[in-house]
């Protein structure tokens, strides 16, 4: 698939849905898509909300468009309904990160028992961490990793059968986002390249891994250019409900003051940028049909919902991201169960009818 916008649409394909899809659901059932973002380890937050929603018998997915962890997520879960239902994809992402906090746990990247005495989940006491974050920002990857090793690699190729992904028995349209490191344009796989490679490019940062190679062209981590893409979804998708599930927070009530404060909040502005732009495009759409400027009618109203909890992310450092530890990661499972818990009890009859999120407000 070539890196531009239209391409997207070879992705749209008619798919048996499992047979739990079909089963008896409430009268009315609402067809949303996801909008997944990355964050390392913080994807544990986005766990426990598609937990929680998979719950829900009234809530049913149609496409899922993902960054970095939330690739993972969606292709956990992707598999595990193709393969049991609901119940089969909340068993498949339990799993998956489970089997994320086990590779980890043969890490020096731990942590001490100050962090955790702190109650920061974070990883500045650890001399380990120290000396990697050290050693990140004066050797590129190819010199401290000149083997590439990547032990997410293995835990997610043990998790998920691609091919399975790939044929047309998943129910759910994936759309996973890479950056072209060459072009430096968005590249979105969608069910029919799904792949191990495809994911670990969405989830390649250039400062701790090399550049993954796909037919030809190298690729980083798909925040820098949609964290995620929403165009995707509008183009392919029949519902006009997108459910963003954010990890990284849009705004801070601090000025950054440490290095590593500093650097977290680089990284959060620029992995919402994309996004902001986009939502700035949707607005503006949004705008033209109400007024009734535009004689097109095959513009579509899109729905936007937003699922985060802000305030308590922002409790997390950067170093936090790289912390696997099983008690954290069950922490921000927690975190976003009881976050589209309180999503679902507010807004979900809103649903198929309104926004529930204030698109001026929150992102321009």
């Amino acid at each position: 698939m070539p890196d531009s916008t239209p391409a997207v649409a070879t992705n749209r394909r008619h798919v048996h849905p499992h047979p739990e899809a079909s089963a008896a659901v409430p009268s009315e059932v609402k067809s949303i898509n996801l909008a997944l973002q990355g964050g390392g380890a913080h994807g544990a937050f986005t766990w426990g909300v598609l937990d929680r929603l998979l719950e829900e018998p009234a809530v049913a997915f149609e496409g899922i468009s993902a960054t970095s962890a939330g690739a993972m997520n969606a292709v956990v879960l992707a598999y595990g309904f193709a393969e049991g239902g609901r119940d089969g994809a909340r068993r498949a992402l339990a799993n998956f990160w489970r089997r994320v906090s086990h590779a980890a746990a043969t890490s020096p990247l731990q942590p001490t028992m100050l962090d955790k005495w702190f109650g920061n989940a974070a990883l500045e006491w650890s001399p380990a961490y120290l000396a990697f974050d050290l050693m990140t920002r004066l050797m590129s990857p190819y010199q401290f990793n000149p083997s590439n090793f990547n032990p997410l690699k293995r835990v997610l190729a043990q998790a998920v059968d691609f091919e399975r992904l790939r044929s047309h028995c998943c129910p759910i349209r994936l759309f996973l986002s890479a950056t072209n490191v060459r072009t430096g344009r968005v590249k979105l796989f969608g069910n029919d390249e799904v792949s191990l490679e495809a994911v670990m490019a969405s989830a390649c940062l250039p400062f701790l891994f090399q550049a993954v190679e796909i037919d030809g062209e190298a690729y980083w981590d798909g925040g820098y250019m949609g964290n995620p893409a929403i165009f995707p979804l509008i183009y392919n998708c029949d519902s006009a409900d997108v459910v963003i599930v954010h990890i990284n927070p849009i705004e801070r009530a601090e000025i950054p003051r440490t290095a590593g404060e500093i650097m977290n909040r680089i990284n959060e502005v620029s992995f919402n940028s994309s996004l902001m732009r986009e939502m700035r495009a949707i607005d503006f759409v949004t705008s033209l049909i109400d007024s009734g400027a535009v004689a097109d009618r095959g513009l579509k109203r899109m729905r936007l919902h937003a699922i985060a909890a802000h305030e308590r992310m922002c409790g997390f450092s950067i170093a936090s991201k790289l912390n696997a530890d099983w008690d954290f990661l069950t922490q921000l499972r927690d975190i976003g169960r009881e976050t589209a818990s309180t999503w679902l009890s507010a807004h979900l009859g809103q649903v198929g009818h309104e926004s529930t999120v204030d698109i001026r407000g929150t992102y321009l």
